[in-house]
């Protein structure tokens, strides 16, 4: 399994081989331009230097993250995310990681600034707070039908629950997040037993 960064240096690597200019011939070039803001550097290497959308992303966050003295380290990003009024929520998501890391050796978990992926070959959980008074946890489940605590979404997962205290990590939580678990590698489509 390719892990995040593994990915992101790949993809550096091939930007490289297809350009002739390596990541230090890139940041050099940015810097001269004077830009800062993500949106305007990858405009810049789209419009002046043809990158694709996705070479231009990767090779913006490698360059700002380089200008900003590199990436931030996980525990930094988690304590950020559960900063202040968020505080009190943060045993959620402690409590969600225990029970995805139990659930087998192969879990990755990957700290982002806004939110934690939980992986296997592919993500199958997403842990966010997006307000100080809930976690969501988002699931990856294929022909799962919704129940009054698993709603329907949209996005990076298909579906999602909201934790608003520890006490609602329930064992149903813990089913749903291992039927993700489980179908984050395989073709399986059957939903947790009750």
């Amino acid at each position: 399994m390719t892990d995040p960064a593994s990915a992101v240096a790949s993809q550096l690597r091939n930007i490289t081989a297809a350009t002739g200019r390596n990541t230090d011939d890139w940041y050099r070039l940015v810097v001269d331009t004077g830009l800062t803001k993500h949106g305007e550097i990858l405009a810049y290497l789209k419009r002046e230097h043809g990158l694709t959308h996705g070479n231009a992303n990767a090779l913006t966050h490698h360059i700002r993250q380089r200008a900003t003295g590199g990436p931030k380290p996980a525990e930094d990003l988690l304590d950020a995310q559960y900063a202040g009024r968020k505080a009190a929520l943060r045993p959620i998501h402690d409590e969600l990681v225990t029970i995805a890391r139990a659930l087998g050796d192969d879990v990755t978990v990957t700290v982002n600034k806004t939110s934690v992926s939980l992986r296997r070959a592919k993500q199958f959980a997403l842990i966010q707070a997006p307000s100080a008074s809930r976690v969501e946890l988002g699931l990856n489940l294929r022909d799962v039908t919704p129940t009054p605590r698993l709603h329907p979404t949209t996005g990076m997962c298909t579906h999602h629950i909201t934790l608003t205290e520890p006490a609602d990590i329930d064992d149903e939580t813990a089913r749903w997040l291992q039927a993700a678990y489980e179908q984050g590698t395989s073709d399986r489509h059957a939903e947790p037993e009750s």
